[in-house]
C-alpha cells in the first residue's frame, strides 16, 4: 500500500513567485514520514495562467527550482513529482514540463507537455509541444504514466501509455473553476476505461483572468473517487493499492476485448 499526498497549492497572484516557492517547498518538507510519493499542481510556481510569467521564470532541467524540488525530496525521502515548469530549451523555445523526482533525489523522468490549451493564445502559440509518451516504470504506484492538465482531454495518450503498461496515471493541473465538472467525469472515465489508478492534483486561486478549480483527487481502477479536495488549499491523502489494478483487469477483462 502506498501513501500518496496531492498538494494543491493556491497559486494566487498576490503571492510573490519566490515566497510561493519557499512555502511550497517546506510543505513537501513536511510530508516526511506520512506519504511515500507527494505531487504538485501544473506551474505551481507562477500559476498556470500567468502567461506573462513564462518566459521570465523559463529555466534549464538544471536550474534553480529543478534543483531545489531534488534536493527537497532526498531531504524528505520521499517520490516527488514536482508539478511542472516553464524549461527553456537550449534552441531557446519553451515547454511546460514536468519532472518525477526519486527519494534519492535524482530525477526518474521528464514529460514535456503534449497538449497545449489556448487554441490562439497563451501556452499555445507560446510553448512548444513534447512528442514522447511518458510511462515510468518501479514508482510507488507502480509503472505510472506521466501527463499534464489539458492531455485529459485526450484518452489516446492515456490508451497509449495504458498499453505501454501503465497501472496508474499522474497528472499536474491548473484547471480552472468554469470547466471543473469536466474535470471531474474525465478523471473517471480515464481511469474507468483503462482499469488503472488516476492521480490528478490541481491548484486553487485567483490567476491571472481565472479561478483555478481544486477538486484534486485520486479515483481507483473501477472509476470510484477515493479522496477528492475542496476549493482551497489543502494536502489530500490517499492510500493507493498498485496491485488492484491488475487484479480487476483480470477480473473484468474488457482491455482485451478492445479492437481499435
Amino acid at each position: 500500500m502506498t501513501r500518496v499526498a496531492l498538494i494543491q497549492v493556491d497559486v494566487s497572484d498576490s503571492e510573490p513567485v519566490n515566497d510561493r516557492v519557499s512555502r511550497v517547498l517546506s510543505m513537501v518538507r513536511a510530508q516526511q514520514g506520512k506519504a511515500d510519493l507527494v505531487v504538485l499542481p501544473e506551474l505551481w510556481n507562477v500559476g498556470a495562467f500567468n502567461n506573462e510569467a513564462l518566459r521570465p521564470y523559463a529555466q534549464s532541467r538544471d536550474g534553480e527550482l529543478v534543483q531545489a524540488l531534488c534536493a527537497t525530496a532526498r531531504e524528505t525521502n520521499v517520490w516527488l513529482h514536482g508539478g511542472s515548469f516553464v524549461e527553456l530549451q537550449d534552441n531557446d523555445k519553451l515547454s511546460n514540463t514536468s519532472l518525477l523526482i526519486r527519494p534519492d533525489g535524482t530525477v526518474a523522468t521528464f514529460y514535456r507537455k503534449i497538449h497545449l490549451f489556448g487554441f490562439d493564445t497563451g501556452e499555445a502559440i507560446m510553448l512548444v509541444r513534447g512528442n514522447d509518451i511518458i510511462v515510468e516504470s518501479d514508482t510507488p504506484v507502480g509503472k505510472a504514466g506521466i501527463a499534464t492538465c489539458y492531455d485529459l482531454r485526450f484518452p489516446e495518450l492515456f490508451r497509449a501509455q495504458c498499453a505501454n503498461g501503465a497501472q496508474s496515471f499522474v497528472l499536474c493541473s491548473g484547471w480552472p473553476t468554469p470547466r471543473i465538472n469536466h474535470w471531474r467525469v474525465l478523471i473517471q472515465a480515464r481511469a474507468i476505461e483503462n482499469q488503472a489508478w488516476f492521480i490528478a492534483c490541481n491548484e486553487v486561486g485567483r490567476n491571472g483572468d481565472y479561478i483555478l478549480g481544486g477538486h484534486s483527487m485520486i479515483v481507483d481502477p473501477k472509476g470510484e473517487i477515493i479522496a477528492e479536495a475542496g476549493n482551497d488549499e489543502e494536502i489530500l491523502y490517499a492510500d493507493v493499492d498498485v496491485n488492484l489494478a491488475d487484479q480487476w483487469r483480470k477480473d473484468f477483462p474488457i482491455l482485451r476485448d478492445r479492437v481499435l
